[in-house]
């Protein structure tokens, strides 16, 4: 399949609706609990004090810069390069029951956790049957 997807120009493409193309920065893994929409960006390498969250309109934002280590005036030369440097500004649509006064973020061990609440209204309701 990779062979096929390499003469045919379509790797690198996402695999589906929900996905997007791979080297894009950062992965992420979105879920959702019955209370919350839960975020986890791998972003390994970054200070936490310069990463950008923002919420607007049902849209998280995550934003910020993975620099090249420093080379102490050499030149480097590399002979594998897979980790990505370089800005990065990644846009997830989210579920219209967030509540943007309801947000938490945490960055631990490479990890940025968002954690969104959610409205209460739109919480499943069991009806008693008379």
């Amino acid at each position: 399949q990779r062979e096929l997807d390499d003469i045919f120009g379509t790797s690198g493409l996402p695999n589906s609706i929900r996905s997007v193309a791979s080297g894009t920065m950062p992965q992420v893994n979105v879920g959702r609990t019955p209370q919350s929409v839960e975020i986890f960006a791998f972003a390994p390498g970054l200070d936490a004090s310069k990463i950008e969250v923002t919420l607007d309109r049902g849209v998280l934002r995550l934003a910020g810069e993975r620099v090249q280590p420093a080379a102490n005036g050499e030149r480097r030369r590399f002979y594998a390069r897979e980790r990505t440097t370089g800005r990065f500004d990644r846009s997830l649509s989210l579920p219209d029951d967030v509540d943007p006064d309801q947000v938490t973020a945490s960055y631990r061990d490479g990890v940025l956790q968002v954690s969104i609440g959610r409205r209460g209204a739109t919480q499943p309701k069991r009806i008693a049957i008379q």
